[in-house]
């Protein structure tokens, strides 16, 4: 018996020595690691600055479970998560863009600073994650027995820009762009909000912007009759500015109440010249100005309506693989001549299937 309280008694101490030691232990960190990916930084600051894509670069843990707010990206957004090796949650606290993102993270009671910077470089951009914090007790035992806070932080950082790097020179690297040529483009019914923006800032208006009126339509009974699609009245690339029309087709025409920012309108069936883009719409600058080459080469005289017509056909709504997107684009023309014996091909509404694959770019 006398051998067991002494066991006891040394088990007991060895545990009070070790809380000791572990409560004595700096708990404050600042971990830093960098990667060079051979994209740009508006396409790189793109994909971190959206939540919907870190279960597919950031590894903290296995076996996740990743939950998202309204907004998923820019300031505002957050997310949060379940895995086997914790839960947390994380918020985007402000932005700059294309050069940097600011957030906090909270796993199990940790919580730290998450800064991500980028840098244009040769081969690139340089990205880098830099992450600050004051551990709590439970992570303090959990890093003295796993190698410190530096190795399994680290590991998780370079781990993560590891699967950034092949995640995103794959995905936004392939792409194909095809000119189909004359089309008879279906009109619809749709609801629009139009604005100015930059250029370089329509896929953040469009996260921001489609939300809302999905919302708008479900809210008012309003059936959806397609995918989103984007009109551009004007497309001035010297300045980097375009005035749209972000739009989303509905089954019948109706009339908003005056003061709305949500308008609507009907689409006239018009004579195009289509492309299609499978791939990242970050490649759609290189389909537009292909489009333009097809049209000045061919002599196709422009019909004036409006510049240009995006639909995404497949987006992010239906796959998380932007090399499997497909975005097709219509700029409205005439016949050459009213002798013209070409036909073009009626192109197919697209109709969605839920609410939700209206949604996403």
């Amino acid at each position: 018996m006398k051998i067991l309280k002494y066991i006891s008694l040394l088990l007991l101490l060895s545990f009070v020595s070790f809380s000791v030691f572990i409560a004595t232990q700096k708990g404050v960190f600042n971990i830093q690691k960098s990667k060079v990916i051979p994209i740009s930084k508006n396409n790189l600051y793109s994909y971190v600055n959206d939540y919907q894509n870190w279960g597919d670069f950031m590894m903290i843990g296995d076996k996740i479970k990743i939950h998202y707010s309204k907004n998923n990206v820019g300031k505002g957004a957050k997310c949060t998560w379940e895995s086997n090796q914790g839960n947390g949650t994380i918020q985007t606290l402000s932005t700059k863009e294309n050069n940097s993102i600011y957030q906090k993270m909270n796993i199990d009671g940790t919580e730290y600073e998450l800064t991500w910077t980028l840098k244009d470089t040769l081969g690139g951009t340089k990205i880098t994650i830099k992450s600050k914090g004051e551990m709590s007790f439970s992570y303090k035992i959990y890093t003295a027995l796993h190698g410190g806070a530096s190795k399994i932080i680290g590991n998780i950082f370079e781990n993560s820009l590891a699967k950034l790097h092949k995640q995103l020179v794959y995905e936004i690297n392939t792409y194909k762009i095809k000119v189909n040529g004359l089309v008879q483009k279906k009109g619809t019914p749709y609801l629009k909000q139009s604005f100015t923006s930059k250029i370089s800032s329509i896929v953040k208006n469009t996260h921001i912007v489609f939300p809302k009126m999905i919302a708008f339509c479900k809210a008012n009974a309003i059936e959806l009759n397609g995918k989103p699609f984007i009109i551009y009245h004007t497309y001035d690339e010297k300045n980097g500015l375009a005035q749209i029309s972000l739009c989303i087709p509905i089954k019948e025409a109706i009339i908003t109440s005056d003061g709305s920012d949500i308008l609507a309108d009907e689409l006239e069936p018009f004579l195009a010249i289509k492309t299609s883009l499978y791939g990242d719409y970050s490649h759609t600058k290189e389909a537009v100005k292909k489009s333009i080459s097809y049209i000045n080469r061919n002599v196709i005289p422009p019909d004036s309506r409006f510049k240009h017509l995006e639909v995404f056909t497949i987006n992010k709504s239906d796959s998380n693989q932007p090399s499997k997107w497909k975005t097709e684009i219509y700029f409205p023309v005439k016949h050459k001549n009213s002798n013209s014996k070409t036909t073009p091909k009626v192109e197919e509404s697209v109709n969605a299937k839920s609410e939700n694959n209206a949604l996403g770019i």
